[in-house]
């Protein structure tokens, strides 16, 4: 399903083929058919995506959007990924992240042809997917000073150390983990040294080697987030991925369209609060009449309206730049920035639209809610994205470089021999 690029309609926007619609369309309608009844029915702590409607996925080709055709995927880009993506989120934000642990994820670009040709079918297939082990608990957004270590043992290595935020760990059929394989040279330099592995699991549990302890969340449930330890844990040297040392430019890699799904997943999740409130305030009545009718309602509704569109056309800017090889760190970093805090905004409007029955778990509204805000922490904090766009306009922050080099001072330079 290669795109023709010169077949883009002229509609006033100049982004949608009939294609592009078609893909559109058919996700709106899978995700109201097959997601968002699952998600009214399961969200909550102890609710899982089930295992079918991951199955009903991959039977769409949602694993596989970016994998190239003669792997099995549908050979699209960033723009046809974050259109579904939006309509996914519509119904359940998990079941549209759970699509990017297909794609042939982080370490996609560094697989060698015969690596592509062992993985990369089972990942269209639903049959191979992943989870990420970047961040640590003293880190957060600074994965460049990631501790967690690898030593070698003869040709293998041994992992020792923990990750947190690891969601889907249990579920995923192999962990991509993120370790230091050498201290870092200075601070300017602290994303040197660090390595990454491919570890195949069990589908369903862990491994022996690595505990795990589940993250009680407020939100983004449906799948499970782990903080990990890993104890002198066996990884063979062929599961190195890359090159040794390099591996935080697979981090780097490909964050411009992870950041446009993160802003996909917000505009989807806002989309789904307006369409709601937007339908209570036409059945609901209040003074003999619906509350559609009063202007406060009708101009927060407007207001939402505009808002979403606004952050869909600055999302279709920057995935139309990515898919055509443009260099978009900013505009990515804008884009995920506007949509996730527009998406905060809206859904909670949208619950104000509902009154107390928004406050409940009768209506989708709450989940759209808590799930907006989790969109101004993950990929990136909104304060983190702030930094890069700034950064680019007025060059890096002297100060910031300044705390930098203090705090590299008191990590790695009273125990250099850590690793």
């Amino acid at each position: 399903m290669s795109l023709d690029k010169d077949a883009i309609s002229e509609d006033g926007r100049g982004y949608f083929t009939d294609e592009r619609k078609m893909i559109r369309d058919t996700a709106r309608e899978f995700t109201m058919r097959e997601v968002l009844p699952v998600a009214n029915r399961l969200d909550g702590p102890d609710g899982e995506i089930p295992m079918d409607l991951r199955q009903k996925m991959a039977d769409m080709g949602y694993f596989g959007i970016m994998i190239p055709e003669e792997y099995g995927g549908m050979g699209l880009g960033a723009f046809e990924y974050c259109l579904i993506a939006e309509e996914l989120a519509r119904g359940w934000m998990s079941v549209a992240s759970i699509m990017a642990r297909g794609q042939g994820g982080l370490i996609g670009a560094a697989l060698s042809d015969e690596q592509k040709r062992e993985y990369l079918p089972r990942v269209v297939r639903g049959e191979f997917l992943s989870a990420a082990a970047l961040s640590e608990p003293g880190t957060g957004s600074d994965l460049a000073s990631i501790s967690c270590r690898a030593e070698r043992d003869g040709d293998d290595w041994v992992l020792t150390g923990s990750k947190y935020w690891c969601t889907f760990a249990d579920g995923a059929d192999y962990l991509v983990v993120f370790a230091r394989t050498a201290p870092p040279p200075s601070s300017r330099k602290r994303w040197m040294g660090i390595s990454c592995f491919l570890i195949e699991k069990e589908r369903g549990t862990l491994p022996e080697g690595i505990a795990g302890s589940k993250i009680p969340k407020i939100g983004y449930f449906g799948w499970n987030t782990f903080e990990l330890s890993f104890d002198r844990f066996p990884v063979p040297g062929r599961n190195l991925v890359g090159e040794e040392g390099k591996a935080f430019h697979l981090m780097a890699h490909g964050l411009e369209a992870a950041r446009a799904h993160t802003a996909a997943r917000s505009i989807g999740l806002a989309q789904g609060a307006l369409e709601d409130a937007q339908a209570y305030a036409l059945e609901r009545e209040q003074f003999g009449m619906p509350i559609a009718e009063f202007q406060a309602i009708r101009f927060k509704l407007a207001r939402m309206a505009t808002e979403i569109e606004a952050a869909r056309q600055l999302l279709y800017s920057v995935c139309a730049g990515i898919d055509a090889g443009q260099r978009c760190n900013k505009e990515a970093s804008m884009v995920k920035y506007f949509a996730s805090e527009m998406s905060e905004r809206v859904t909670s409007e949208a619950l104000q639209i509902l009154g107390g029955a928004g406050y409940t778990k009768l209506h989708a509204v709450e989940r759209h809610w808590r799930d907006a805000r989790l969109t101004k922490i993950f990929e990136g904090t909104s304060e983190i994205q702030l930094r890069i766009i700034s950064d680019s306009m007025l060059g890096k922050s002297a100060v910031d470089q300044m705390i930098a080099d203090r705090a590299f001072e008191k990590r790695w330079a009273s125990s250099p021999k850590d690793l």
